[in-house]
């Protein structure tokens, strides 16, 4: 009998636990594949167009390496149409782009990827339904917590040049210096907002150990205040402050490389204290002297590498790459 009441309140608490309807969502830190994505397409001022694409890793933690070939490819014109071939982990988006002619029409263009066994393609076309503008891209990004801003419809992305001569060649464990310059000059979206990515406020100053609240600048902890890294999103996309930053990451090669200082992330880790712009408690570092960011690498494996300066206002942004050319 005692047993039997055991079990009886054993399954009492999953029926708790699990709300009737739902469906857990499980998350992977490695082993899942990697899907790649058309993000939409918008027309140029000469009559083509640029088709936006970029890629959903299921993993957290795992990053993957496809070379151009069978198993990563576009057609047509391809199979190198510039698509990435390191893949960082979870959402990656408008990460590069395919311009087609004027009269592309009904056409598509389709990525195929494999990944751990498993296949499967973008398709790129021109349906209305995937026009993009501005304002699309930086609510997708989540600027301003995800919000609408009109002024956005006249931003522009953010200028980048690099310091360094291409292509470079170093060895193995070999330190590299990157020097790229980067500047956000027509202000949009204003950086005055740049801050933590959930309830930001001006007051919070210092964190309660014990309790996880904020203390303002006397100590004292306002009632119901609570840090961001403990407060439910209130938006549907993870927020992105505003604010010029720049970032290296590997955009093509075998394996990863070691960056100092690290570099914030790129990719949509939300996080708490993920050192990523979509992650509470964040805030966007300040812009260095002359907007001259200064970064070293090394890598671990031989091989060619192309990385990536990706500039970013929080909205909209650029990127210029570096091939590096590793040997032993």
């Amino acid at each position: 009998m005692a047993r039997s009441c055991r079990s009886l309140w054993a399954v009492a608490v999953v029926f708790l636990l699990v709300p009737v309807g739902s469906s857990a969502q499980l998350t992977y830190s490695r082993g899942q594949s990697v899907s790649p994505a058309f993000e939409g397409w918008w027309q140029n001022d000469d009559g083509t167009y640029t088709l936006f694409f970029g890629y959903m890793n299921d993993n957290w933690d795992e990053e993957i390496d496809v070379p151009i070939g069978p198993e990563n490819n576009i057609v047509p014109g391809g199979p190198d149409r510039g698509q990435p071939t390191h893949f960082l982990p979870r959402r990656n988006m408008f990460l590069f782009e395919v311009r087609v002619p004027r009269d592309f029409g009904d056409q598509e263009v389709v990525w195929t990827l494999t990944t751990h066994g498993r296949t499967q393609r973008a398709y790129g076309s021109l349906r209305t339904d995937y026009l993009v503008d501005k304002q699309v891209i930086a609510t997708e990004v989540g600027a301003n917590r995800g919000g609408v801003s009109q002024d956005w419809q006249w931003n522009e992305p953010p200028t980048v040049r690099l310091g360094v001569d291409q292509p470079r060649r170093v060895r193995v464990g070999e330190p590299l210096t990157l020097v790229a310059w980067a500047s956000d000059d027509d202000g949009i979206p204003s950086s005055t907002k740049a801050g933590v990515t959930l309830r930001p406020s001006a007051r919070r100053t210092r964190t309660d150990s014990t309790t996880g609240r904020v203390a303002d600048r006397d100590g004292v902890i306002p009632q119901g205040a609570r840090h961001p890294a403990y407060t439910p999103p209130r938006q549907i996309v993870p927020g992105n402050p505003n604010g010029l930053r720049l970032s290296w990451f590997v955009y093509r090669g075998r394996a990863e490389a070691t960056f100092d200082p690290v570099q914030m992330k790129v990719w949509q880790d939300t996080r708490p204290y993920a050192n990523s712009p979509w992650a509470p408690p964040f805030q966007i570092p300040p812009v260095p002297p002359d907007g001259k960011w200064e970064t070293q690498v090394t890598f671990d494996e031989p091989g060619i590498y192309q990385l990536r300066a990706l500039a970013s206002d929080g909205a909209l942004f650029t990127s210029e790459d570096l091939t590096v050319t590793v040997t032993p």
